[in-house]
């Protein structure tokens, strides 16, 4: 049974002892984007979900592998990074086909497996 653990802190600022869940988050989102660059033709980025919706302060960031779609929400700080190194802008995000985080490891190590 999974059990929660509630700590009055600022989430972001624990730390296994060598890095933080803020550097962590950092780190994802950069190697995202790092994969996302030298795969520009899968990759695309939308300020919008697929509805319009939009949510402040963030972006939808996703990749078309065969394996599957592959998305994250990236900081809107990173959003000139993608941008300027000619990744393409959607004016809306495609439709979530549903995925989890599992499935997005799934279907990116399947992607390098194949």
């Amino acid at each position: 049974m999974k059990q929660t653990l509630i700590i009055p802190c600022d989430t972001g600022q624990i730390s296994d002892g060598y890095h933080t869940f803020d550097e962590l988050y950092e780190h994802r989102c950069t190697l995202f984007a790092a994969l996302m660059m030298s795969n520009k033709h899968l990759s695309w980025v939308s300020t919008k979900h697929h509805d319009g919706e939009e949510w402040e302060g963030w972006f939808i960031a996703g990749m078309e592998l065969p394996t599957g779609d592959v998305t994250y929400h990236l900081p809107i700080k990173m959003w000139s990074l993608v941008c300027d190194a000619g990744i393409p802008v959607r004016e809306k995000g495609k439709e979530w086909d549903g995925h989890t985080a599992d499935h997005v490891v799934q279907r990116i190590q399947e992607w390098i497996l194949a």
